[in-house]
């Protein structure tokens, strides 16, 4: 059914969707929420989290987001973010507004880190950026 603005009611069950690779980073799994379809593109909600076969090694590397929302929320673990030069620690329970444009590079996190992501549009770019400062290693899995 549609609404006045053209979106569709969307209900996902952890069963309906699996985590699958092929995203945006081959080191993270993602679990689509069926928000893209619902609002007709115009927001991307999903689960991602760590790929087990793939620990951090080098991150993200610096970037920004062509989008012009974007909200990750820790579910699970925590992750290390360069947010320009600040290095910001993100621990389940925590959510970050990350304002259109900021450089940022995620370069490490735990085996257990799930986060929600919610961004708009949904077709976001994202384009690698020079960074601000250099970027401490992460922490090995053992």
């Amino acid at each position: 059914m549609l609404d006045k603005v053209g979106t569709l009611f969307s209900h996902v069950k952890p069963e309906d969707t699996a985590f699958k690779g092929g995203g945006l980073r081959d080191f993270f799994l993602y679990r689509d929420l069926g928000i893209a379809d619902a609002t007709k593109g115009k927001v991307i909600a999903h689960l991602v989290k760590a790929n087990p076969d793939v620990p951090p090694e080098s991150g993200t590397g610096w970037h920004i987001h062509l989008a012009d929302f974007q909200i990750v929320l820790m579910t699970k673990g925590w992750a290390r973010f360069m947010y320009e030069d600040k290095e910001t620690l993100v621990q389940a329970g925590d959510c970050i507004h990350q304002r259109p444009g900021i450089v940022h590079y995620l370069f490490d996190y735990s085996p257990d880190m799930e986060y929600l992501e919610v961004v708009g549009p949904a077709d976001f770019g994202t384009k690698d950026v020079e960074g601000p400062c250099a970027v401490p290693p992460p922490t090995p899995w053992t």
